[in-house]
C-alpha cells in the first residue's frame, strides 16, 4: 500500500464510498478541499448513483486526471484514463461494478447499504478502491515517486 492507497482505504472503512475515497485521497493535495471533494465525487459512488454501471472507484480515478492536469487537452486526458483502467484492469476483470460485485440483477435501490463487518465480507471494494488508488498513483503520480 502507499499513503494514497492507504487514505482511500480509511476513507472507504469510514463510511465514503467508493469514488469519494479515491477521488478524495488524492483531491486534497491537489488543491481541493476535503468538503468539496467529497460533494463532487458522491454521485459517482456504486455505479453511479447506486446503478451499478461504471465502478465509482474507476470514476473518481478518472476525474483525478483531469484535476491533475487542467491544461491538457482531452485526447490526452482519455490517453491518462485508459492508462489508468489498464492497470487497473491488471488486478480486476471490469471496470463494471456490478460485474465486480458479481450481480445479476439490476440494483433497485438507491439507498446505500449499512456498513456492517458483513457488508466489508461480503463485497470486495476495499480492494478495488486501493487497485483503483494504486493505479492513478503509478499512472499520474509516477514522476513524484521516482524523486
Amino acid at each position: 500500500m502507499s499513503k494514497y492507497s492507504e487514505k482511500a482505504v480509511q476513507l472507504f472503512l469510514e463510511g465514503k464510498n467508493c469514488s469519494q475515497a479515491v477521488f478524495v485521497a488524492f483531491a486534497v493535495d491537489l488543491g481541493l478541499t476535503e468538503e468539496t471533494a467529497l460533494a463532487v465525487s458522491i454521485g459517482l459512488g456504486g455505479g453511479v448513483g447506486r446503478m451499478r454501471e461504471v465502478c465509482g472507484a474507476v470514476s473518481g480515478s478518472a476525474m483525478l486526471a483531469g484535476l491533475k492536469y487542467p491544461d491538457l487537452d482531452k485526447a490526452d486526458i482519455y490517453k491518462k484514463v485508459r492508462m489508468i483502467i489498464d492497470e487497473f484492469k491488471k488486478t480486476n476483470p471490469s471496470i463494471v461494478c456490478k460485474e465486480l460485485l458479481g450481480l445479476t440483477e439490476p440494483e433497485k435501490s438507491s439507498a446505500p447499504e449499512e456498513r456492517t463487518l458483513e457488508y466489508y465480507q461480503k463485497r470486495p471494494c476495499v480492494k478495488i478502491v486501493e487497485d483503483a488508488a494504486l493505479a492513478v498513483e503509478k499512472i499520474l503520480f509516477a514522476q513524484e515517486n521516482e524523486q
